[in-house]
């Protein structure tokens, strides 16, 4: 559900009501029912909100939205747009009760609402954010984001892989080990300029990169961030790792706000999430965008099947 103050409710209430989202998946919502009933009556659907203890306990459709609960009945006290602690807490839980469900395998994946991370600090909580939360919960400390834009969008295909720790060249090595076509984004401005403007390129990146090719993948870089993304937008690469969150986001999000989809690699469950924050000018006031949700959506349901398969292949395997 993400934080209860933001728009990850009446999102999940709005695509909910879509035909689409039940063909496309078994929708499942975890977090706060009496939240998700003030979204379902914000949006003006008619959904009836069940509460439940078993994912598998009845049929979800567009007038049922059966939810497990996460909360400890602090979240309907939080104010709309605010940063609240009870609102981190309850995002917290939330994504807790969701990655545990995932890791017994009684749902096949998770789709997150934004989160506010000033909000998780309020709340006490250390962990910076969702994907630092589940690399933690599923013992995966190479976990890392991926944001994606699908096929409908006019630069199909074209990821950001976020490297948040550029100075180890192991980090960045295993980073490496994604699709064809990889270009690598320089950290420094003109990828150093041979060293003039920083010794980043020459003592980590390339050792990274050059041990990459040597592995057989097409890398090419380090290159300038600002030629690289027009570079990734026209085709030439398949994906781009970034050095750092902005040099990528930036970038995507300018080519798809709406349509972007951030993916967390390396984890041994699938987790999807929109590419948005919590959107306080917005929140609850019946105008948020549904389109990054929806899209999340499908791309975890696509992905399940593919996960489901890697895993019976590597029981086979063994």
């Amino acid at each position: 559900m993400g934080d209860p103050a933001g728009v990850g409710p009446e999102t999940i209430a709005s695509l909910w009501a879509e035909e689409s989202l039940h063909q496309t998946c078994q929708g499942l919502v975890v977090g706060s029912a009496p939240v998700m009933r003030r979204a379902v009556a914000l949006t003006g659907n008619a959904i009836e909100v069940v509460e439940i203890d078993n994912p598998r306990e009845i049929t979800p459709s567009p007038a049922l939205m059966p939810l497990i609960s996460s909360d400890d009945g602090e979240a309907e006290q939080v104010l709309p747009a605010t940063v609240d602690p009870r609102g981190g807490q309850a995002a917290y839980d939330a994504l807790l009760v969701a990655a545990e469900l995932a890791l017994r395998g009684n749902v096949d994946a998770i789709t997150t609402a934004p989160l506010n991370k000033a909000a998780l600090a309020a709340a006490g909580l250390s962990v910076p954010g969702h994907t630092e939360l589940l690399a933690h919960l599923c013992d995966a400390p190479d976990a890392v984001m991926m944001l994606y834009l699908p096929p409908s969008n006019s630069v199909a295909g074209r990821v950001g892989l976020g490297v948040s720790d550029f100075m180890q060249q192991l980090l960045i090595s295993n980073k490496l080990a994604q699709p064809p076509r990889l270009g690598v984004a320089a950290l420094n401005p003109h990828a150093g300029e041979q060293g003039l403007f920083g010794s980043e390129e020459a003592e980590k990146i390339c050792p990274a990169i050059a041990q990459s090719q040597e592995a057989g993948l097409s890398v090419s870089g380090p290159l300038p961030a600002d030629t690289l993304m027009v570079q990734a937008a026209a085709g030439d690469f398949d994906a781009v790792v970034a050095m750092y969150h902005d040099q990528g986001h930036i970038a995507l999000k300018l080519l798809g706000m709406h349509e972007a989809v951030n993916i967390t690699l390396g984890l041994p469950i699938i987790r999807t999430s929109v590419a948005h924050g919590t959107a306080f000018d917005l929140a609850w006031q019946g105008r948020a965008q549904i389109t990054g949700l929806r899209q999340a959506v499908q791309i975890a349901a696509q992905l399940a099947p593919v996960r489901h398969q890697l895993a019976w292949n590597q029981t086979s395997s063994s």
